[in-house]
């Protein structure tokens, strides 16, 4: 059932309103593009953003509705181009004589140079409850028309300007998409988390998702803004951009264009429907008969990581193939499967590296892409990262009269170089995430994969950088972090050259540098601190300029003065009632307080992270930061409301992550947390753009990941959602590192641009999410059977499993079908082997198999049931002989071979 109307506007034209089984809207006057969406299931919800509708319809004001393509006439070079949202005039638009019609509008009064060669209708129908935006080109011209681009605008409420925190969480949406060809799609996710959300999916077989290509608007101030990221277009076809705009780049699909005779047409189509949640948006694909894939653990793969893709698909598949050729091998598996899910195994080649994409053709003609990223190896790329970090971005020039030597240094990758000049002072500062990634980088990797090299420099750094000109090392401001380094003043360092093709207007001088305001800059030389400190313990000997709990003590009290206060009573910091990024790192911080019996430390450290919590647990919001909305502060609040078992404050955490966070099937944006504003303040390339692998994404899969570990239902559909989000984002990182182990923030998404920063800038968070989160986890997928993210099933027999464990730290498992979570200090699981039928578990444990960490000679073993999933039942130690220490089992690794550990299931 449906019905419309036509609402008058005086004499003006109308507007229309319409409703079906499942959306409510409303078509604008003039130009009946989509003015409101409603779903049904909440009609107090709009998904477009009405409510500033009449701001933002005049001239380059894009809408759901518009349409914009470029063609030329067989025989011509040059393309001529249109758009309906560049000229705001009333066109024409009848109800159609269809029963399913909702409205019918002739376009040519748009472009009258142009319909006397193409015409051009849009229809707005319903089928099955759903919205359906049709578009018919029609070639009335007397030669062939090749089509060269055709987009459709997508507009929904991602509008923060002028709401509070309160009411952009519950009124507006993110949209992202998945590039995938006639099986791509848009979700539409709301801020909440907790739906009702949209899918947008092709209506038919020519509607191709080619590409998804940024809307400018010109002379808008408020567009393209942190607080109003833009709209997009659902491009189809995109062969003239790639002649021209593009033409630098390597689009993410093969560009097209599509041949329409004299008196022939071609018609496109999307339909928007609702879901429930985020993790039924794949259900709702499937359901509108468009295939879905599924790739576990992900799209991006190590070279030592064997992929598994589930397609499911009414439609036979007819063909495979792998750009660039021999990137990747497909082979179909021998499983049965239920439904019309297909199985099969993705090996990514030893000799790829970068994207690599699968195009699927099934019967119909309907193609699917599917985007990968081959990396190396995880221990590779941290070996890389690590080494490229403390050698070609080691600074040593003792005469830097910013005293930023001995560093680890921000690196520009376009000129092989340091940043050692930049008008975002801290970026070339040492400070703030942009300028501290780097060491940041540097000391975490130290914590997984700690070197003796690589640590000397890291000593040097804290000890004649760090401490004493970054961090203050007496007085009143003892363990203050200044904001930068690096200032402009050039009374304040006579003869220094500034560069002078940097505009250095308004850029912090000595004294704003040097202030000490800002608590996510504790977080950086806290965690410095803490992972030598670390290496320190499970390393013996690797230290030589001060002893583990010297750092150990520098972490907790760079802490301690981030949320203390001076003699007047002002707080030494601002921002610390806000979720940092990274302070998962604190949680390490105060288990090491205890395992060393500081308890005085330990408490007071808990104390001032209850006082936080407090906060966020009195706020209906409790996600602030810098930044009118962000994606940063979840990470903290969930873990310290989960430490204070706030599962309320927690949840929100969790619900706020899936609004922003999606897995599709396409590595750039499969767990890629949503960030755009950050290549302003640490990219080379600064612009308002969606970023690919920001640190949002290893930062937001910490959350996620605990909480599938806490789930008592591990196996559902629901949960593992979850759990591909977060790996995801846990193994984006791997992606930022390039072959020669240079890091990028981050890569832009602009299909002119596709390329990553050159930048190193505010990585470092990226990493330390990654390599605090990385694991293997053993799961039982009520379709797929037993799957591993993170590791390879070597042997599946009779249903007892062997996993060899493929993660970037191959520390940490996590046997779902037990609830069990083991965690090594040191050293590498090699393998581990569960029994359903008993829950019997053995795991093997040796040396790391990468030189730098082999000096450890044992380990500090930890298990924990994480979830109730066995009920009363419990999982226990087997293994006799072993002792504790530093919190756990002391396990012993040899210098050939392995431990193995046993566990058992018992019934209580």
């Amino acid at each position: 059932m449906y019905w419309f109307c036509l609402l008058l506007a005086g004499t003006a034209a109308a507007q229309t309103s319409f409703s079906t089984a499942n959306w409510q809207g409303l078509f604008a006057a003039g130009s009946g593009v989509l003015e409101s969406l409603k779903p049904t299931t909440d009609l107090a919800f709009d998904f477009s953003p009405s409510d500033v509708f009449s701001t933002r319809n005049g001239n380059g004001n894009s809408h759901t509705g518009d349409i914009s393509f470029r063609y030329r006439l067989t025989g011509q070079n040059d393309w001529i181009g249109a758009d309906s949202a560049a000229n705001r005039v009333n066109i024409a638009s009848t109800q159609p004589q269809d029963s399913t019609g909702l409205l019918e509008s002739d376009l040519d009064s748009l472009w009258p140079n142009i319909s006397s060669q193409l015409h051009v209708t849009r229809l707005w129908t319903q089928y099955q409850g759903d919205v359906i935006l049709n578009f018919t080109l029609a070639n009335v011209a007397d030669t062939t028309i090749e089509l060269g681009a055709l987009g459709l605008a997508i507009e929904m409420n991602n509008i923060f300007i002028n709401r509070t925190a309160d009411e952009t969480m519950q009124d507006c949406v993110l949209l992202d998409p998945y590039i995938g060809l006639g099986a791509g799609y848009v979700q539409v996710t709301r801020l909440t988390g907790t739906g009702p959300d949209m899918v947008i999916t092709p209506f038919g077989n020519l509607t191709k998702f080619e590409a998804w290509r940024f809307l400018p608007e010109r002379n808008n101030p408020n567009y393209q803004q942190q607080t109003y990221e833009g709209n997009y277009a659902y491009e189809i076809y995109t062969k003239a951009y790639a002649e021209q705009e593009w033409n630098a780049t390597t689009p993410w699909n093969t560009p097209t264009s599509a041949m329409i005779s004299p008196g022939e047409s071609i018609s496109v189509a999307l339909r928007f429907s609702a879901t429930s949640s985020v993790d039924q948006i794949e259900d709702a694909v499937a359901s509108n008969d468009v295939p879905v894939a599924v790739g576990i653990p992900g799209y991006v793969l190590p070279h030592d990581i064997v992929g598994s893709l589930y397609i499911n698909s009414s439609e036979a598949i007819q063909s495979m193939t792998v750009s660039p050729e021999n990137g990747l091998s497909v082979s179909a598996r021998n499983e049965t499967l239920s439904g019309t899910w297909q199985a099969y195994e993705v090996l990514p080649s030893q000799e790829a590296f970068g994207r690599v994409r699968l195009d699927i053709t099934y019967a119909s003609g309907r193609t699917q892409a599917i985007h990968y990223y081959v990396t190396n190896t995880g221990p590779d790329t941290l070996q890389n990262a690590g080494d490229f970090l403390t050698s070609s971005q080691w600074y040593t020039n003792t005469s830097d009269p910013f005293h930023r030597a001995p560093s680890v240094i921000s690196y520009d990758y376009s000129v092989r170089n340091y940043v050692l000049q930049d008008n975002r002072a801290w970026i070339a500062g040492i400070s703030d995430e942009g300028g501290a990634g780097s060491f940041l980088a540097a000391g975490m990797k130290q914590f997984i994969y700690p070197s003796a090299e690589e640590i000397a420099k890291l000593e040097q750094m804290v000890n004649e950088t760090v401490w004493g000109h970054l961090q203050i090392s007496s007085g009143a401001q003892k363990y203050a972090v200044r904001k930068s380094l690096f200032f402009y003043q050039p009374s304040a360092v006579p003869g220094y050259q500034y560069n002078n093709s940097i505009n250095w207007n308004g850029v912090w001088n000595e004294a704003a540098a040097y202030l000490t305001d800002r608590a996510y800059d504790y977080v950086h030389v806290s965690a410095l601190y803490w992972a030598l400190y670390h290496a320190g313990r499970t390393t013996p000997g690797v230290l030589t300029l001060q002893t583990p709990l010297w750092y150990l003590n520098q972490s907790y009290n760079t802490v301690a003065y981030t949320f203390g206060a001076s003699a007047n009573g002002a707080p030494n910091t601002g921002y610390g009632n806000d979720g940092l990024m990274g302070e998962t790192v604190w949680s390490y911080l105060l288990d090491s307080l205890r395992i060393e019996n500081l308890t005085a430390e330990a408490t007071n450290m808990e104390s001032l992270m209850r006082a936080r919590q407090q906060v966020w647990a009195s706020e209906s919001d409790p996600f602030g930061s810098e930044m009118a909305w962000d994606s940063t502060g979840q990470e903290g609040v969930y873990l310290w409301s989960t430490y204070f078992n706030d599962s309320t404050t927690a949840n929100k955490s969790l619900n706020s992550i899936r609004g922003y966070m999606p897995t599709v099937p396409h590595w750039a944006w499969n767990g890629n947390a949503r960030r755009y504003w950050d290549f302003l303040y640490a990219g080379k390339i600064p612009q308002i753009e969606r970023q690919i692998h920001h640190y949002g994404s290893g930062l937001n899969s910490l959350p996620l990941l605990a909480n599938y570990r806490s789930n008592p239902q591990p196996g559902t559909l629901k949960s593992l959602y979850d759990l591909r989000v977060a790996f995801g984002g846990n193994m984006g990182p791997l992606s930022n590192v390039r072959q020669d182990g240079s890091t990028s923030l981050a890569m832009h998404s602009y299909p002119e641009l596709l390329e990553w920063d050159p930048y190193s800038g505010d990585y470092g968070p990226n990493f330390s999410g990654m390599v605090m989160g990385a694991g293997t986890y053993l799961v039982d997928h009520p379709i797929f059977g037993m799957v591993s993210f993170g590791g390879n099933i070597v042997s599946n027999v009779n249903g007892n499993v062997t996993v060899q464990p493929r993660d970037a730290v191959r520390r940490r498992i996590f046997v779902a079908p037990l609830g069990l979570y083991v965690t090594f200090s040191a050293g590498a699981v090699q393998e581990f082997a569960y029994e359903p039928s008993t829950g019997a578990l053995t795991v093997s444990v040796g040396k790391a198999q990468v030189d730098q960490a082999s000096n450890a000679i044992s380990t500090i073993m930890n298990f924990q049931q994480t979830s109730s999933v066995l009920g009363s039942a419990s999982v226990t130690l087997e293994t006799s002989g072993l002792t504790m220490q530093q919190g756990g089992y002391l396990v012993s690794l040899p210098s050939n071979g392995t431990t193995t550990l046993t566990f058992s299931k018992t019934s209580n």
